[in-house]
């Protein structure tokens, strides 16, 4: 009996195999985030990607069933939704359409799919998201801050950008609270968020490894707005301050507890030449007790809380930090510690800001450097090399000097911004690193040193937005593989605080024109679906309802100059956004952001159709910061600005055009389609030279193929380009904007060995000269001047993924639904691949040719392909060793020119052809 009943159970098992799918769940997100503690969404999206098992090609999910429960033990039984079974192949982004959800809300989730068998798969793993505290009135704590400060910001410096704020600001407020739990407690969550920045604790113990927090926004009200130098009226759409969840129930107790936090300036109080500061610092929480008998317990911020002064002397974003550790507190956080000296917190004013969840990256520590040299210079400086130059800080670790002793810390690449300074206070082994400045480096000065610095006591931490590379590419050219590093590199370094500055080390500052430029890029190297959705948000937010007017900078800083392509980013990046991840309800939120801006650009067209913005400052005369077409091409050598402003007008309209098309606006498509049809027409009998056959130099004939010409007017302009490109022996020529376009017209217009060539200088201008002049990140000008830690260039490297190694999601079918692999080999390169996490999963190419041609391909489940096989009309084409004629996941096999065409289903592919 014993040996049948063995038999019977192996029986039942090997069916319960056999009846599950060939596909598995992975990956659940909810909003974007991987489990978020905190979202105000009602009705959150979730998304998951489906992976089949041993390579089951053309495998597709046919059906899905959701379960959320308020806990993962209640997931058997969902007490907050059961979709049932589902018929559909989405996966991305289904609405939560379970009970209605409450503030506070704990959300577990699974997911379970239907294969194209319709066999079901194993339960996911467990997903989980908290809501936020929904309504206004769910906020019952009171904004408070130090007695020892007021309510207004900083004064601003007089002066240029080289100035130092004269008054520096009081020491950074550490804030507490005693309280006492007296039942057995289930669980307790705190809603917080301190302005500028702020670092949570309780029992002693910093409560996440969340920095520079929460996500820089528009906070608040600024009279001094319509005052600055570029001037705008203090009338944003929307106004916001992000709040954070923290569950502390690991780390309270029954009995006695503290709860607390240090508070920093951050960009809320930040004196810059630059810069409009709102106030003071100032803190909210609001702490949840659930206890075991089902009662709760709420405590706020109010003018119970204590406040003391910190060991943080000074701290300004531009100006540096200081920190006497004689003056800390030690265990000030701790239940033990008596605040009987400290002084009570006072109540602060609210700010204008909307509270909001903040479903969104914040900073961390990305990447730890150690040092490449410690050098100790004739002066007795210490100078301390790193790899290459980071945002981020300098951490020493387990150090000493006699107290009172004082080092200061300056950075090679910190041109505008401050020092770091440490003051010891005797004991044995310290260790210290910043809290709310971030510096950039690649070397760093150590002055006044006390002993001998070795190697073990400093490391460079790099602090970003937590933004995941999600991309992998490589090619035999090792100057690409390295253009592509620093410009990752750059790009990180400029990312903080949810949105991308155009230099981390001078402005700091979120410019429109710099993010939709370059945003093609970044969504071709990293996740920045919840970062793109947060900064989307920030762009829309500063709209000038009255006029329909984007600032060149959200959050609006008054120091932000640009011009019509830096408003154009309410179109460019939300049609990126749609393309490389599929979401058409990003597209429905900016799509009023769109057509006010389109009003906007429509006042300064002529009647010709042409557009040349002449905005004009406080003194009534044109601003060129209000007015720039292109930017930082070689000097005295851009094309004129009517040219790029009508390139722009037309380009928001053509986006605009699709997006009403998509949203079922059909009569607007129709109208929009009518401007941008009429705007290109316009814009080639106003800049088209018959005579010479071209629109012009600097990036003028790359603006023109990229809206499309026709007939003997494309062929001239065309071979103007190859003219233009032959008599800067073979190098670019563009500005930011032009240089985006480059690589890629010229690929799509025949000349890709000229993109090529022109990638592949190492002499100015170009790429490659900044990397011979030791350059580990990307700069602003193709010479030495300006910034040398600039992202905006990076915009054209999307040839790079898309037209060389060759794999673009189709238009008609985006978010890689459907994706195009067309490589474009060069005799010069024996191999490239690249790679990228799609909303359905990896989705890849690597191609190499030695004797032939192969390709290797990824098409993750749910996703189809059509490829290209280069130059295969003439050859046998195989895949593993199979005539592709006899594959079943092959079809609709065509020649193309010298390609061989095909679809392709899901799976992994090797292609050969000899």
């Amino acid at each position: 009996m014993k040996l049948v009943r063995k038999s019977c159970l192996f029986a039942l098992v090997l069916v319960h195999y056999q009846v599950l799918a060939q596909l598995s769940v992975s990956k659940l997100t909810c909003e974007y985030m991987d489990n978020p503690s905190v979202v105000d969404e009602k009705q959150p999206r979730l998304s998951w990607v489906n992976l089949a098992q041993n390579n089951d090609r053309g495998q597709k999910q046919t059906a899905y069933q959701i379960r959320v429960a308020t806990s993962r033990t209640a997931l058997a039984t969902p007490d907050l939704w059961d979709s049932g079974k589902i018929s559909s192949e989405v996966s991305h982004r289904v609405r939560y359409a379970g009970k209605a959800l409450a503030s506070r809300d704990n959300c577990f989730w699974q997911i379970r799919v239907w294969d194209k068998n319709g066999k079901p798969s194993a339960w996911s793993s467990v997903g989980q998201w908290r809501m936020g505290l929904l309504n206004p009135t769910d906020w019952k704590a009171e904004w408070i801050g130090a007695p020892w400060q007021g309510e207004e910001a900083l004064p601003k410096p007089p002066g240029g950008p080289n100035e130092r704020t004269k008054l520096l600001p009081p020491p950074a407020p550490l804030l507490r609270k005693s309280l006492t739990i007296t039942k057995k407690l289930k669980q307790a969550v705190v809603y917080t968020t301190g302005l500028g920045y702020f670092e949570m604790y309780a029992n002693g113990q910093k409560v996440s490894d969340d920095l520079l927090v929460p996500n820089q926004t528009n906070y608040d009200k600024r009279p001094s707005l319509p005052k600055a130098y570029i001037s705008l009226p203090d009338e944003f759409r929307d106004y916001q301050v992000m709040y954070l969840a923290y569950d502390l129930t690991h780390l309270l107790k029954q009995g006695k507890n503290a709860i607390g936090a240090i508070l920093g300036n951050g960009f809320y109080n930040a004196p810059k030449f630059w810069t409009a500061s709102y106030g003071s610092p100032r803190f909210i929480a609001q702490l949840h007790l659930t206890y075991q008998d089902g009662s709760e317990e709420v405590i706020v911020s109010d003018t119970s809380w204590k406040a003391a002064k910190s060991a943080i002397q000074s701290d300004l974003v531009f100006d540096g930090e200081i920190y006497d550790s004689r003056e800390e507190q030690p265990d000030w956080c701790q239940p033990t510690f008596d605040d009987s000296r400290w002084a009570s917190a006072i109540k602060r004013r609210t700010p204008h800001g909307r509270l909001v969840a903040h479903t969104s990256p914040t900073d961390k520590i990305t990447k730890v450097l150690q040092p490449i040299s410690v050098q100790k210079l004739p002066n007795g400086n210490y100078k301390v090399n790193f790899a290459e130059e980071i945002s981020g800080w300098v951490r020493l670790k387990n150090v000493s000097a006699p107290a009172g002793h004082s080092i200061k810390m300056t950075f090679n690449a910190n041109v505008y911004s401050g020092e770091n300074t440490f003051i010891f206070n005797g004991q044995k082994s310290q260790t210290y690193a910043p809290r709310f400045n971030w510096f950039v480096f690649s070397g760093v000065e150590i002055s006044n040193w006390y002993g001998e610095l070795k190697p073990e006591h400093i490391q460079a931490e790099a602090v970003n937005t937590d933004v995941k590379e999600n991309a992998v590419f490589e090619t035999s050219n090792v100057l690409f593989n390295q253009i592509n590093h620093i410009w990752r590199r750059s790009q990180m370094d400029n990312m903080h605080g949810g949105i991308a500055s155009d230099c981390p080390h001078r402005e700091r500052s979120p410019y429109t024109g710099d993010a939709q430029v370059a945003c093609h890029t970044v969504m071709h190297n990293f996740d920045a679906r919840a970062f793109y959705k947060k900064w989307l948000n920030d762009m829309l937010s500063a709209q000038i309802p009255a006029t329909g007017y984007i600032p060149n900078g959200a959050p609006w800083q008054p120091g932000c100059g640009g011009g019509v392509a830096w408003g154009a980013a309410i179109h460019v990046i939300p049609w990126e956004f749609y393309q490389h991840y599929g979401d058409v309800e990003l597209l429905k939120e900016n799509y009023e952001g769109m057509t006010g801006y389109m009003k906007y650009m429509k006042t300064w067209v002529n009647d010709e159709g042409i557009m040349f913005s002449q905005r004009t400052g406080n003194d009534g005369k044109p601003l060129q910061w209000w007015n720039l077409g292109d930017w930082a091409g070689l000097k005295g050598k851009l094309p004129p600005d009517a040219l790029v402003h009508t390139f722009y007008y037309w380009l928001c309209a053509d986006i605009t055009a699709k997006t009403a098309q998509i949203l079922g606006r059909a009569q607007e498509a129709s109208a929009y389609r009518a401007i941008a049809e009429n705007t290109k027409k316009v814009f080639v009998s106003k800049f088209y030279n018959a005579q010479k056959g071209t629109f012009g130099k600097y990036g003028a004939n790359i603006f023109a193929l990229k809206m499309g010409l026709e007939g003997t007017q494309y062929k001239a302009v065309v071979a103007s380009l190859k003219n233009d490109i032959a008599e800067a022996d073979g190098h670019l020529d563009t500005g930011i904007f032009g240089t985006r376009y480059f690589f890629e017209v010229l690929a799509e217009n025949g000349l890709n060995d000229l993109a090529y060539n022109a990638l592949n200088k190492k002499t100015f201008p170009s790429f490659g000269h900044w990397i011979e002049l030791g350059s580990t990140t990307t700069r602003e000008f193709w010479d030495e001047d300006g910034s040398h830690n600039h992202p905006m260039y990076g915009g054209g490297l999307s040839w790079l993924y898309r037209h060389l190694a060759g794999m673009k999601t189709d238009e008609k079918a985006t978010g890689y639904k459907h994706i195009v692999f067309q490589p474009m080999p060069v005799k010069e390169l024996a191999f490239a691949k690249y790679s990228t996490e799609s909303n359905f999963g990896k989705a890849g190419i690597e191609w190499r040719q030695n004797n032939g041609f192969e390709m290797l391909l990824d098409v993750p489940v749910g996703s189809t392909a059509t490829v290209h096989f280069p130059n295969g009309a003439n050859r046998k084409i195989t895949e593993n060793n199979l005539d592709i004629t006899r594959l079943k996941s092959v079809s609709n096999l065509r020649v193309e020119g010298d390609d061989v065409v095909f679809e392709l289903e899901s799976g992994t592919y090797h292609f050969k052809a000899k």
